[in-house]
């Protein structure tokens, strides 16, 4: 009997600025997008209400200001990026007891470290051809088209306030250390892999000489 060889999965992800990120959020948000399908699973238990209460009564927050999804306490969409990334086990998943906020949001960011250095491969939406770069090196595959950059987005759209971009960069404060920490070792990656095709002979075609 011949056994199927045994199937390699490897974990990729995409990282993009915190600001940004909260505010693409923010504006999917106000134009009627919900979670509430999103079961919050950790340990083999969906978070309570109590844990994770919703930020609005009725069955969305369409048109939310900006103020009133910075205000609501239990958003989601604070440090998201972290929060996806890290072993949420060793923080008591969502139950936010018996811990400082301070403790809690430490364990997490190396936990969400820890997970992105052992990845395979993680890109970076502000630095897409650089990105795509990486991914064919690593898996040795060549897209048929270039990554595009698209600068300008839903969040660039956004006439924020200063003490509102103050207010974000705080409430996402670990996403921003997360971000400053996966975009160094980002470049450090390219660079490695720089030095790797430069340190490579290159071959030169020989031919038979002709003897007269």
């Amino acid at each position: 009997m011949v056994q199927s060889p045994v199937a390699r999965y490897n974990y990729i992800t995409f990282l993009r600025h915190p600001v940004h990120r909260y505010l693409s959020e923010w504006r999917h948000v106000y134009r009627g997008a919900t979670w509430k399908a999103t079961n919050y699973r950790c340990n083999g238990n969906d978070a309570t209400l109590e844990e994770v209460p919703f930020c609005y009564e009725g069955s969305n927050w369409h048109n939310v200001s900006l103020d009133s999804f910075l205000e609501c306490p239990s958003n989601m969409a604070v440090n998201r990026q972290v929060r996806m990334l890290a072993n949420l086990s060793k923080v008591n998943c969502y139950n936010r007891t018996g811990m400082s906020e301070k403790e809690r949001n430490a364990i997490m960011l190396e936990s969400a470290k820890e997970n992105l250095l052992s990845m395979a491969f993680f890109g970076m939406t502000e630095f897409q051809l650089q990105s795509q770069k990486l991914f064919e090196s690593t898996f040795h595959l060549n897209f048929h088209e270039d990554f595009e950059q698209y600068n300008y987005t839903h969040s660039n759209r956004v006439n924020l306030t200063w003490n509102q971009l103050v207010q974000i960069t705080k409430l996402n404060k670990i996403d921003m250390l997360f971000y400053d920490f996966a975009k160094n070792l980002f470049f450090r990656r390219l660079e490695y892999l720089d030095k790797m095709k430069s340190s490579k002979p290159t071959r030169k075609r020989t031919g038979n000489k002709k003897q007269a």
